[in-house]
């Protein structure tokens, strides 16, 4: 059997194989709230077959957001706007549903992406952001505000209000976002953190807000569903936060009941050189999964199904995550059963699709017709 398509068991939750939709941006959002782009979007990814969807970036308060257009739940209204979509899933498709919640620190008030991506000054209509400390992303850029002691504790409840919603609304699990140089990467890279108090300096202290976020989500969620954290396994800069880094980062996560490590890398610094590959960031995951025996997810440049198929046989990562290709092809899991024989879910409306050769794609099916 293809190692891809075995399941694997997260807590309560089981999928039926080992592809993960990544949480992709859309920014599509109004005030926070999902709308019929995220009806569409998730709709048609939720039919793909793989083992689990994750949601994009949701910001915890509306500071958090990367953009004015970014998904939030923060009030009852950006709840409330959730509910049709993640109705609609569930009525048509058994896949799990993830959540990755966030909060963008001093990458927050940006253009949207086709928009150029760029620092909105508060003069423009965009919003002061905060950080760990007062040093802009770019140089070129205003200098966020540091988070004091009461700043601190309303980004903690931030995050478990935000859980308790989704908890609510039926999210099967929990990523918690501490990659791409958002706020919860802020803290742990010394590029961007640099406090004098207990969480700033030393590699254990710059560790302590993330790991207090992740203990609030996690006790603030249901026990029996799982909660997982996305890393930058590299800043990809000298001086910055390093793979030895999140090896200890993922022994703390581990220690408090993660049910996951996804190993992703940079975004903190617009210094960082990457050298883009297929699989570029598998050597972080596979060495993380290595040190630590977390679960781990791999992504990166993985669109290839042999080689996602190979990553998991050959151990390098228990789940293999897709973003790009999964927008390419949102039929990625199907294309990838048939090459490697195995079978995936799919809804009965579209069970006449699959190709004469590939009879058990769908399963033991029959489909008669008058």
């Amino acid at each position: 059997m293809s190692a891809l398509f075995t399941p694997i068991t997260l807590r309560g939750v089981t999928l039926p194989n080992r592809i993960v939709v990544s949480p992709m941006c859309q920014y599509s959002a109004e005030r926070g709230e999902a709308t019929a782009w995220h009806m569409i979007h998730l709709g048609q990814l939720a039919l793909s077959g793989a083992g689990m969807l994750c949601i994009e970036a949701t910001a915890v308060e509306p500071d958090g957001r990367i953009t004015p257009a970014d998904l939030g739940l923060w009030d009852d209204v950006t709840e409330a706007a959730l509910k049709p979509v993640l109705a609609a899933i569930r009525k048509h498709s058994p896949i799990r549903v993830a959540m990755q919640l966030s909060h963008a620190g001093r990458k927050a008030s940006s253009h949207v992406p086709w928009e150029g991506g760029q620092l909105i000054p508060v003069a423009e209509g965009g919003w002061q952001p905060h950080a760990p400390s007062p040093v802009p992303h770019k140089e070129s850029e205003a200098p966020p505000l540091a988070l004091d002691a009461a700043g601190l504790a309303r980004v903690r409840e931030a995050f478990a209000a935000s859980t308790r919603r989704a908890a609510r609304l039926g999210i099967d699990a929990i990523e918690v976002h501490a990659a791409h140089g958002y706020l919860l990467h802020q803290f742990l890279s010394p590029l961007a953190n640099q406090r004098t108090d207990e969480y700033g300096g030393s590699r254990e202290n710059r560790m302590r807000f993330p790991l207090e976020i992740f203990d609030i989500v996690r006790a603030q969620f249901p026990a029996d569903r799982p909660v997982g954290v996305r890393v930058s396994a590299t800043d990809w800069v000298e001086g910055g936060w390093t793979l030895e880094d999140t090896i200890a980062f993922a022994h703390e996560l581990k220690r408090r009941g993660a049910d996951w490590i996804d190993v992703s890398s940079g975004g903190v610094s617009p210094l960082q050189k990457i050298p883009l590959e297929p699989g570029y960031q598998v050597p972080f995951a596979r060495e993380v999964k290595k040190v630590t025996g977390m679960t781990t997810i791999a992504v990166g440049l993985i669109t290839d199904a042999q080689h996602a198929d190979r990553l998991v046989e050959e151990g390098d990562a228990d789940l293999v995550a897709m973003a790009r290709a999964m927008l390419y092809d949102p039929r990625w899991p199907w294309h990838a059963a048939a090459q490697l024989g195995a079978t995936v879910q799919a809804p009965p409306q579209y069970w006449r699709s699959q190709p004469r050769e590939q009879k058990a794609l769908f399963g033991d099916i029959s489909f008669g017709q008058r």
